[in-house]
């Protein structure tokens, strides 16, 4: 005998959490802490319960911690997906009770991807490397900065804050490099990540934090995940060009960065390279195809378990 789900839809802000069941039609707000979501999980029946919310990243920390450790299977989906799902549904309408309505709802309508539970060493990891990021993206700023500055002063404030960002990034990186060293599975991952052209350590890095579904998806959908998988744009007669759009913006900026060492690298997918410029007529889109068969290529190599195959 099939159970049917009993779908919780959730939206989530700093403050609280409006939750809306669609088996009994009824909604309530509670507070975006543990004591609160911990009341709320006792009064919910277990027996397939499903929970749909927003990633809101450390906004939804508290609710993921206290469904995984009640055992409850849980989806965490793109706000832009559930955004879609609210118009393809006709409701312009927006405020937090409703877009829970919505939630249980596109749980109920769509096949969507339990998420498996969370990786406290991986989310600590992904935390540190986002902040490294965030550091060098600030880096970048200040240096543009300097360029133009002409004040005595504000050269030294600046080049006094480019040199404190140098350090913390180098602490920074310290730490991680430590924390990947101290798990096994993480330092044999990042090592046979390494064995691919144009993947240093720090996309390797990149990949573990911040694409944790690497070797555990398919080719196609570890490609959409990065954003590298281009969308058709064809009706009737006409054949619309391709683009790739969403993602991971970080993982993709890295895969393209590497895309342009493997150019260089690997005559097979040199050769796929010109291929796509030729029929496309621009590099990028040629640096892009590259960098999407990286990736797949990458996924394979985790799955497999075994090095990069030139």
């Amino acid at each position: 005998m099939t159970i049917a789900h009993r779908l919780i839809g959730i939206d989530i802000c700093k403050a609280h959490l409006d939750i809306h069941d669609d088996v009994t039609g009824k909604s309530e707000r509670i507070a975006n802490a543990s004591a609160a979501i911990a009341a709320a999980l006792a009064r919910w029946p277990r027996v397939g319960l499903r929970v749909i919310f927003e990633a809101t990243g450390s906004y939804d920390r508290v609710l993921r911690s206290a469904l995984e450790a009640a055992n409850v299977v849980y989806v965490r989906v793109n706000p832009a997906r559930a955004r879609d799902f609210a118009r393809a549904t006709s409701v312009l309408a927006k405020t937090d009770a409703i877009d829970a309505r919505l939630l249980a709802a596109m749980g109920r309508a769509l096949a969507l991807t339990p998420n498996q539970a969370t990786d406290p060493l991986r989310e600590r990891l992904t935390g540190l490397q986002r902040r490294r990021d965030q550091l060098v993206a600030t880096r970048a700023d200040d240096k543009k900065r300097l360029a133009t500055a002409e004040d005595d002063e504000v050269r030294a404030s600046i080049m006094a804050h480019i040199a404190w960002i140098d350090a913390e990034i180098a602490r920074l990186q310290d730490v991680i490099d430590q924390l990947v060293a101290g798990s096994a599975e993480l330092a044999t991952l990042r090592k046979r990540l390494q064995t691919a052209p144009g993947v240093g350590p720090v996309t390797a890095l990149t990949l573990i934090a911040l694409m944790p579904e690497l070797g555990q998806r398919s080719g196609k959908t570890i490609a959409a995940l990065a954003g590298l998988a281009p969308f058709n744009n064809d009706s009737g007669a006409l054949r619309g060009q391709r683009h790739i759009k969403g993602g991971r913006g970080r993982v993709r900026r890295a895969l393209y960065m590497a895309a342009l060492a493997v150019i260089r690298k690997v005559p097979r997918l040199a050769a796929h390279y010109r291929n796509v410029v030729a029929r496309s007529g621009h590099a990028k889109v040629g640096i892009i195809a590259v960098a999407r068969k990286l990736l797949v290529a990458l996924n394979a190599m985790v799955k497999k378990v075994e090095p990069f195959r030139v």
